[in-house]
């Protein structure tokens, strides 16, 4: 990984913003892609020193004055204000540094899951264990093989179950999806974060180095497909909500985006019949 997440993206969206953009002459003369860094100091109304320290992770400590107006000399979109806000956090936050890594859901939290029953839903921690689940996640999901030992995790299962690959038909999308949450949390100093990801490098290979070693990126749930062995496929938006309670706990719901993938999952998690066989008696 670069020296920071942060450093990272703020490299990233230098190099990714035009001079015209910004209104600066292109000229011919330019070596560096995007943005020289002296140019976005000047943008950005601070020294070209102190966005240095920045860039190579030995600032990690910015104010929200300066992240602003990194943000606006940029040009970033709300999204990537929003992941700008992110990796700052996580860099320096001594509170999420130090957030240990829950496994138990709330009676409150699971009162509010079991009202989201039968849509498919689900409460992970940060690192994307499954901590509980609706019967229609379960009925979406087991078939795919998300709950088979060892692989109620969905990064887990992203880069290493055999069929993940058949369960998304996106599945780039997702494992880019994940490589970005986690390369947040890989700022983190805790045994259990560093455990998991020497673990998850280890097991998936080069989909996950590769996409951990890349710059970070925003990223934002949208549809994904899924194709089911019993439905077929299927086109669900992902919802999150962050439980307030216990911050590394996040409440996910797969709403239907179309009404063929609304019909698909009420067939799948309506109750299936009993099929009775006749008995035949002694004459």
């Amino acid at each position: 990984m670069a020296d920071s997440d942060l450093g990272a993206f703020l490299r990233a969206r230098r190099e990714a913003v035009s001079p015209s953009e910004v209104g600066l002459p292109v000229g011919s003369r330019r070596r560096t892609p995007g943005l020289r860094r002296a140019e976005v100091a000047m943008l950005a109304g601070i020294s070209v020193e102190y966005l240095t320290r920045i860039e190579q992770g030995r600032d990690k400590r910015p104010s929200a004055q300066v992240l602003n107006a990194l943000a606006d000399a940029l040009r970033m979109t709300q999204e990537e204000r929003r992941h700008l806000q992110k990796v700052a956090s996580a860099a320096y936050d001594n509170r999420c540094l130090g957030a240990s890594l829950t496994h138990v859901v709330t009676p409150g939290v699971q009162a509010v899951l079991d009202q989201l029953e039968p849509m498919p839903a689900l409460v992970v921690n940060r690192l994307g264990d499954v901590l509980s689940a609706t019967s229609g996640f379960r009925a979406l999901a087991e078939p795919l093989g998300l709950f088979d030992p060892g692989h109620a995790n969905l990064p887990r299962f992203v880069f290493t179950h055999p069929r993940a690959r058949e369960a998304f038909g996106d599945w780039a999308c997702v494992a880019d999806e994940w490589a970005e949450r986690l390369k947040v949390e890989s700022m983190r100093p805790d045994a259990a974060t560093r455990h998991f990801l020497v673990d998850l490098r280890r097991r998936g290979g080069p989909d996950v180095v590769d996409r951990l070693a890349a710059p970070a990126m925003p990223h934002r749930p949208g549809i994904t497909r899924w194709l089911h062995p019993r439905v077929g496929p299927l086109r669900l938006e992902q919802v999150e909500l962050a439980v307030t309670d216990l911050s590394d706990q996040r409440l996910i719901s797969h709403v239907p985006a179309d009404e063929q993938t609304r019909a698909a999952v009420e067939a799948l998690v309506r109750p299936q019949p009993v099929e009775l066989r006749a008995v035949a008696g002694e004459d």
